[in-house]
């Protein structure tokens, strides 16, 4: 064998060990480049999904919010149907308590009595409707010996006559001291009773008026 022969065999064995380590550090990289490939595909996809969940959950919270307003509306007004019916009944029952005379002059006459005693000023005004007026001043002498002592008592003149469903208005003779228990001030006063019973049962069978006018 010469030695061009042994030149040429080294020379292809050198290149098969050449292209043996490029073949290798070509599957290397290539395994490489595969594996950040599908590292950046999975976080790509774990970023994607994590973007899709937030998206839904942000649509699902905005559908809960917009059920949740859409059912407190529809609860407001079933508050305010309610609290309508109620005072409807109230109106009802005060326009039957008016017509039962024997009864509804007793308990003006009490209401009248009572302020006197609370309000601080010997002389008091007393105002009604003009209907109750008319009652009142037919039995006025008598209710006037009924006064607490040092009380003294006006009734206010026919002109002087309030627009209301039924009850007096007692006020100091300078009017700085006042009692309303007419039928709109003492439903006025009622009223957040009823809203409070309505949020706590919302069942208008619930309520508990009893005689609230009466009584």
């Amino acid at each position: 064998m010469n030695q061009v022969d042994e030149l040429e065999r080294a020379i292809l064995a050198r290149a098969e060990r050449l292209a043996t380590q490029y073949r290798e550090r070509a599957g290397r990289s290539r395994d490489n480049i595969l594996r950040e490939a599908a590292e950046r595909l999975r976080l790509r996809e774990a970023r994607e999904e994590g973007i899709a969940k937030s998206l839904g959950e942000r649509t699902f919270r905005q559908r809960v919010q917009a059920s949740e307003l859409k059912m407190q509306t529809h609860l407001d007004r079933v508050r305010w149907n309610l609290v309508q019916d109620v005072e409807r009944h109230l109106t009802e029952r005060m326009r039957a308590f008016v017509a039962d005379e024997r009864a509804y002059d007793a308990w003006l006459d009490g209401l009248i009595l009572s302020a006197a005693e609370l309000i601080e000023s010997p002389h008091l005004r007393v105002e009604a409707n003009a209907s109750d007026q008319r009652r009142l001043h037919a039995r006025w002498d008598r209710l006037s010996d009924e006064m607490p002592d040092g009380k003294a008592a006006t009734l206010a003149p026919p002109a002087a006559a309030i627009d209301t469903l039924g009850g007096v208005l007692i006020t100091s003779n300078d009017r700085l001291i006042r009692i309303d228990h007419t039928f709109e001030g003492r439903l006025a006063r009622l009223r957040p009773r009823i809203q409070q019973a309505i949020l706590e049962r919302l069942l208008p069978g619930g309520f508990e008026t009893g005689n609230l006018f009466t009584g």
